[in-house]
This record gives C-alpha cells, structure tokens and sequence, in this order.
C-alpha cells in the first residue's frame, strides 16, 4: 500500500532533482525521501505460472500476473552521469559555436519563459551523444546504441528520449528542429545537422497540434516559448518541415 505524502513536491522544475521519494519493491511511494536523483528503473511484469492446458491457461497466467523484478537501466544512468559532468564542466564545451549558444540561452536563469530541466536534459542529451561522445575522455555512447539498433532496428538507427506525459515533448521537438537547423545554415557540409525533417504523429488531432514546430506558424513554439535566441530567429526560415500522420 502507498504511504500517504501530504507535499509530493520535492525539486524545483527548473533544476536537477536534488532527492526523490524512497519506493519499495512493488514501485509504491514509501514517504522516506533519499539524496540525488532517482536512477532509471523499469519495473518488469513476471508472469505467473499457473497449472493448466492449452492457450487459454497460457493467457490466463500472461494476463493477470501481478509479479513485477525491477530492472536497471544501466545505459541510461551512465549516459545521464556524462551530461551531468559535462554541464557541469562549463560554458558546454567541445560543441559547435552555435550549439552552444543555444545551450545557454535554454539554461539562462533570468529568463521570463524558462524551459524545464527535464526538456534541457533531453536536448542536452542528444547534442552530447551527436557532438561530444566519443571524444575529449568521454564514453563512446553511440558504439553501443549502434549495437542495440542493429539489433532490433535494423537499418534504421533510432535515438529515443522517453519523457513524461506532460512534460513538453513538443518543446523538446522545436529544440532539437532549431539545434540542427542552425547548425546546418552555418555549417552546410556537417553531415551531422540537417534542415529537413519528418515529424509523424498518431493521429489527426496530434498533427494539428503539432503546427506549432512550423516556424511560419503564427503561434510557433520557437517564438511562444523563447527557444532561440533573437538574433538566430531569420534562420529558422530555412528548415523544411513536414508533419503527418499515420
């Protein structure tokens, strides 16, 4: 049974959690809280084997096993622990000019429209294992993303950033879209950065949501949510965007 937590606010949004609420074995809160971050788990349903025959049996014992193994993500904790140094490190160094420049203006303090930490961890991410990994003592993370990818998405090389319901994937979208874009403009033959993309979404609704990242959109998300910097906004006339659904 969970315990009943009368403030479950322990962290600024803006910032790295600094403690997280202690959880027991069956992934319920417990109200002890522990220093740092909560490592990446996944709470793995077990199935439970019951006596019986044939399919029914079997799908009895898949459906309606409650037995769960908490796993550790092991890559996603090491891969979080080279961002954390290395932006801690300062001023995000071994990136391109403009890659940094758009880093500090998403970790600008005094800004009016700040981006939550989780949205620029997530971009973060993706610009470490894209522009740093591999290089200057830092893990070579792609190796082994390659390798999980060879194995279940082959020939097609996949990079996910799991976030919460809520969190703002839309905005780490409009992130990412600006980081190569611009990157691209100043550096055409960089065959890291792009300026086209495809955005799918599942379903009619999202893809309209989703206009937004189109920064000809009147309620674009680059200028709504202050992603780019003012003097970088012009090159965002050059990204080519298509958003569908399937």
């Amino acid at each position: 049974m969970s315990a009943m937590i009368e403030n479950p606010v322990l962290n600024s949004p803006y910032d790295e959690p600094r403690e997280h609420f202690v959880i027991d074995d069956n992934g319920h809160p417990t109200g002890a809280t522990a220093p740092g971050r909560r490592p990446s788990q996944s709470f793995v349903p077990i199935a439970v084997q019951r006596k019986g025959r044939g399919r029914k049996a079997t799908q009895e014992a898949l459906d309606f096993g409650t037995g769960e193994r908490i796993e550790t993500n092991d890559l996603v904790n090491e891969i979080r622990r080279d961002v954390t140094k290395w932006r801690m490190s300062g001023q995000y160094p071994h990136v391109t000019p403009i890659s940094r420049k758009l880093l500090a203006h998403w970790a600008d303090e005094s800004r009016d429209n700040r981006v939550l930490f989780c949205q620029r961890e997530a971009a973060e991410t993706a610009i470490f294992l894209a522009e740093v990994a591999g290089r200057h003592g830092y893990t070579d993370w792609r190796r082994r993303l390659a390798s999980t990818n060879d194995e279940f998405n082959r020939g097609l090389p996949r990079i996910a950033l799991k976030m919460a319901t809520g969190s703002g994937k839309t905005v780490v979208m409009g992130m990412l879209i600006a980081w190569q874009v611009l990157n691209k403009i100043h550096a055409p033959r960089d065959a890291r950065f792009s300026s086209k993309f495809l955005i799918v979404a599942p379903g009619i609704t999202i893809r309209d949501r989703l206009r937004v990242l189109q920064p000809s959109d009147p309620g674009n998300y680059y200028k709504l949510r202050d992603l780019v910097p003012a003097d970088l906004e012009g090159g965002l006339d050059r990204a080519q965007i298509v958003i569908t659904n399937y």
